[in-house]
């Protein structure tokens, strides 16, 4: 959750100006004027007194600074030596008291060593890749890195770049294998490579894919750069939602909160040495290709005017980005890795991405004869320089308008693969449902508990309410079905919990606290000032929103959350805020367990359950073979294992979607393909299970509403006329 609370800010940024109006913090305060200095005397100091929960930079820190900057560096372990590891080990209990002094030494010790071995390694795979691969060696490669050691002696060195080039060329084997197969299929008279010779060319694929890596990302950082790893580094000590913007990526991130998209409409995030996609923005290239999922893995990238692919894992999300965005209407190829261990390439055709297909949309949904609705919102979106007009807040209320229009007898809320946003904007949102009071509480580090409150005592929706989450359910969202639960104003439906992300982050431009500086532009730092709880006191810092309704998902046995990142800030529990349970569902725990019992015995949940667990074990088994044979045999094996799942994606309900009147009305004039973008959605809609279940609690909740609204007016009228 980002830019958050403008008067919060406000009051930080007062806070930290003060205090560094005592200190001086000007490039005359050193001797010798350093920027690399002065960027970590500002940040220690803005974390020691603006973070929410600052740690101490002593003993225990170092080491973990030690141990996490040199698996930052090198997390393949391909460029230091043992005897590298050790000469570092005298810095590794120094680095708080270096950080103290602003003395850098330890960085430049590294940085220098690192452009040296990075320098041989060049060597290394220039001569691993001039000899020829044995494909039919049976030898195997294990993709966990961390069970690796750091190598003794340049043999070992060379061994493992050897078995990791052959892993990478392994696959381009295979494609090349794949492709004259194909040809030879469409033209009898072709000549099909040689072995030799397609093993020549994948090499040289591959030669020609981490030579581009390292002329166009490694030998193109600067030492500012290399710089703002090691303070990402020393900030992510603290919690992994506070991190360094050096200038370039600053720029990046401005625009990417400014909302402009270009390229394929997919939001990317590392984890491990992935890129990952986690989201598809609706009616991009990426999501219109009908052929990428939210946690694809994307392996290689290729531009249309290149013969081969560049293997982008274990590159940094930065230098990967570069290759994958590009100009409107070029076009790009990326390897994919499925979910269930699958590969192929997919062709996207950049374009530029409609912000506003980020935004909240709507169906109305036909079941057994009555009429519901459902909101998609992708996140809490909102533009602080005119929030009357553009916030998610409002843009549902619009959307609650026009499906009362239609008779809507019922709302599903989904807020799956919902990241977060805006905290006020969340408040406004959660008014939409109850008559006023508290929505979440917001604390500060030794401050008292702020409850935030609807205070529009009118109400968009009082009918029956469901909400949708899944484990990418953050922040925002989390605060959304947490006051929902609490109030029992909805049933939330889902996984086993949320994302867990209970802080708020404040970006900071670091220039603003600097003085006299000739030292240029040192970036910004966005850091953890705050953290949010329910109105019943707890919080989802790690535990994340308990679903009402359980029920499996893709991600059910993957890591997935806070609890997974290096760092998390603990769980913890304030007061209760005062506030009253919604009064109109005096059924709610009955249509619960009735809703547990369906999906209990639902065959497609329990498919879905399956696939989990086997993509799972896919995931767990990291030592793949090198011999081509059994690579291809385990390849089709598990392409076979996979088909039993074809299912999932086949499975339809007897629910009919289709769009309000007023969006129907802009069809004719639209020129963005709207319709067919609803169209597809809606197809996607009637294959979701958990949509289904959703409009089934909708229905029973339906059935006790009335009941007990009519009731509450009777004793209503019977008291006024005493």
């Amino acid at each position: 959750m980002r830019k958050i609370m403008k008067r919060n800010y406000k009051v930080l940024s007062l806070l930290l100006l003060l205090a560094f109006a005592s200190c001086s913090f000007t490039t005359k305060t050193f001797d010798n004027p350093d920027k690399d200095k002065l960027l970590v005397q500002i940040i220690t100091f803005v974390l020691e007194r603006g973070h929410f929960d600052p740690i101490a930079m002593d003993d225990t820190f170092s080491e973990e600074l030690f141990k996490d900057y040199i698996e930052t560096l090198d997390p393949f372990k391909r460029y230091f030596y043992e005897s590298d590891i050790k000469d570092f080990e005298k810095y590794k209990l120094k680095l708080d008291d270096q950080l103290k002094a602003t003395d850098v030494t330890f960085f430049n010790v590294m940085h220098e060593r690192l452009l040296k071995r990075i320098a041989e390694a060049k060597d290394i795979y220039n001569e691993v890749l001039a000899t020829p691969f044995d494909y039919t060696v049976d030898e195997t490669f294990n993709t966990d890195y961390d069970k690796d050691v750091f190598a003794k002696n340049k043999k070992q060195l060379k061994e493992r770049w050897r078995k990791q080039l052959k892993f990478s060329t392994l696959s381009n084997y295979d494609d090349i294998h794949i492709q004259e197969k194909q040809t030879k299929e469409n033209d009898g008279a072709y000549i099909m490579k040689s072995e030799a010779e397609i093993e020549k060319e994948a090499r040289e694929a591959t030669l020609k894919s981490i030579e581009i890596y390292f002329n166009d990302n490694i030998d193109d950082l600067q030492r500012e750069d290399w710089f703002g790893i090691y303070v990402n580094a020393i900030v992510e000590q603290f919690d992994p939602h506070t991190y360094y913007l050096a200038p370039r990526n600053k720029e990046a991130f401005d625009m990417d909160m400014s909302g402009k998209l270009e390229g394929i409409g997919a939001r990317l995030q590392k984890r491990m040495d992935y890129i990952k996609i986690v989201e598809l923005i609706s009616g991009g290239p990426a999501w219109r290709s009908k052929e990428l999922e939210v946690e694809d893995i994307i392996l290689k990238v290729k531009q249309e005017d290149e013969e081969f692919p560049i293997d982008i894992v274990g590159m940094r999300i930065n230098d990967a980005i570069k290759y994958i965005k590009g100009p409107k209407g070029t076009k790009v190829t990326l390897t994919i890795k499925k979910v269930d261990g699958t590969i192929k390439d997919v062709e996207i055709v950049r374009d530029v991405v409609e912000l506003g297909e980020t935004y909240a949309k709507s169906s109305v949904v036909e079941k057994n004869g009555k009429t519901f609705g459902i909101i998609n919102l992708p996140k809490f979106y909102v533009d602080f320089n005119d929030y009357k007009n553009i916030n998610a807040a409002q843009d549902v209320k619009k959307e609650i308008e026009r499906l009362k229009d239609e008779g809507m007898e019922g709302l599903v809320l989904d807020l799956r693969n919902n990241g977060g946003g805006s905290l006020p904007t969340v408040v406004d949102m959660a008014g939409l449902f109850i008559k006023d009071g508290p929505v979440v509480q917001v604390r500060s580090t030794g401050a008292n508990k702020e409850v935030l409150k609807d205070k529009d005592k009118s109400i968009a929706w009082d009918g029956p309410l469901v909400i949708l989450v899944n484990e990418l359910s953050a922040s925002a969202s989390e605060i959304m079905a947490a006051a929902m639960q609490d109030y029992k104003r909805a049933i939330v439906i889902g996984s086993k919990q949320t994302y867990g992300k209970g802080t708020v982050q404040n970006v900071y431009n670091l220039n603003d606290l600097v003085r006299s500086s000739t030292s240029g532009d040192l970036g910004a730092l966005a850091f953890t000032t705050q953290k949010y709880y329910r109105i019943n006191g707890g919080s989802v810092q790690l535990e994340g929103v308990q679903s009402d309704v359980k029920v499996p998902g893709r991600f059910s046995f993957i890591e997935v959350g806070e609890k997974e990142k290096d760092n998390p800030l603990p769980y913890d529990e304030i007061t209760a805020a005062d506030f009253t349970p919604w009064e109109y569902y005096f059924d709610y725990e009955t249509t619960i367990n009735k809703s547990k019992e369906r999906m209990n015995n639902n065959p497609q949940l329990k498919l879905i359950e399956e696939n989990a667990r086997w993509v799972k074990s896919k995931i767990d088994e990291t030592v793949v073979s090198l011999n081509y044979d059994t690579y291809k045999k385990d390849y089709e094996l598990n392409n076979e294992e996979g088909k039993k799942f074809d299912a999932i994606s086949k499975y339809k309900t007897n629910l009919t979607f289709r769009s309000h009147a007023y969006e129907k009305s802009l069809f004719a004039q639209d020129t963005t393909d709207l319709q067919e973008k609803r169209e597809r959605w809606h197809e996607s809609l009637a294959k979701d299970v958990y949509v289904e279940e959703a409009l089934n609690v909708l229905e029973d909740l339906k059935i006790s509403y009335p009941i007990k609204k009519v009731a509450a007016t009777q004793r209503k009228e019977a008291t006024v006329k005493q």
